[in-house]
């Protein structure tokens, strides 16, 4: 499994994919907890595909954190996002697993550590250890 990072700008997603081709490791962008519910599947679609046209080089999978917002995963599934987190009840769960099962995609549930970079200094070198340290642990 990719090492996460949590990233909350453009700025942060590329950060993560060039320490990721840098060093030859896949990562996983995720969005920070919740940001399906305030910043929207669109907005987390749009910053990740940016990312990845401007670092094409980099492997990378990406998460979009929806919270207990059943709503805003449906939308993000419906907007072709793979993996989605979704915290809420489990009925809620059970229709958008169904949903996400149609559309080769992933609901998650679980709590996965991650690197945030919001207020990281220096995230450029914490991003290299973090994702050279998930690989050494793996390997």
């Amino acid at each position: 499994m990719a090492a996460r990072v949590v990233v909350h700008s453009l700025a942060d997603a590329r950060i993560a994919l060039v320490a990721a081709a840098s060093i030859g490791c896949e990562v996983t962008l995720t969005s920070a907890p919740g940001a399906g519910a305030y910043a929207g599947p669109g907005w987390f679609k749009a910053l990740t595909e940016e990312a990845r046209r401007a670092v094409p080089e980099a492997r990378c999978d990406t998460v979009l954190d929806c919270g207990a917002a059943p709503g805003m995963a449906l939308a993000a599934l419906q907007l072709g996002l793979k993996r989605v987190r979704f915290t809420g009840h489990a009925e809620a769960f059970r229709r958008l697993h169904a949903v996400a099962k149609q559309l080769d995609a992933t609901i998650e549930t679980a709590d996965v550590p991650a690197l945030d970079l919001r207020g990281v200094r220096r995230p450029e070198t914490r991003c290299r250890a973090w994702l050279a340290g998930e690989t050494m642990t793996r390997a």
